[in-house]
């Protein structure tokens, strides 16, 4: 028996048109391009990891990318609700959780490198589930506003 819940949430994305789905894929794909270049999750010339990508780091940027492209698609339709800055801490939240540790200047000149790697890297872990978080908090009302709009005896 599914949860009533869940069940909102579908019929929510069950809204989405060929163009809402194509937004979504863009926005993850951008979201993915745009935190995995820099923190060197994606190998590239421009930028060097010193520390090896763990699976909390895939894990935490791809569900951002996923959220991401979510309440990009979710922009498409009618109904608007403020989330904007949840949107953007969460993303920033993201980045700091799946960058590499030493890497990052102002956790170095902050801690240095000892520091980074003994106090930094393990909470990088609850900054991602914050930002995780964040960015489910942002995505919950869209989808309740849209379900509100669309289906009002729900």
């Amino acid at each position: 028996m599914e949860s009533r819940e869940l069940v909102r949430w579908r019929s929510a994305f069950q809204l989405f048109d060929l163009r809402s789905w194509l937004i979504v894929i863009i926005g993850t794909i951008v979201s993915l391009v745009i935190i995995g270049i820099p923190t060197a999750i994606i190998d590239n010339p421009f930028f060097v990891r010193m520390t090896p990508v763990r699976t909390q780091d895939y894990f935490i940027w791809v569900m951002t990318g996923c959220l991401v492209g979510l309440i990009a698609g979710t922009n498409t339709l009618t109904t608007k609700t403020q989330s904007n800055g949840k949107v953007v801490s969460g993303g920033i939240l993201s980045f700091l959780a799946v960058g590499c540790p030493i890497c990052n200047k102002l956790v170095l000149l902050s801690l240095g490198t000892s520091g980074a790697l003994t106090h930094f890297a393990p909470a990088q872990l609850y900054i991602g589930i914050a930002s995780l978080v964040l960015l489910s908090w942002a995505l919950y009302p869209r989808l309740q506003a849209i379900n509100k709009s669309c289906c009002p005896h729900e």
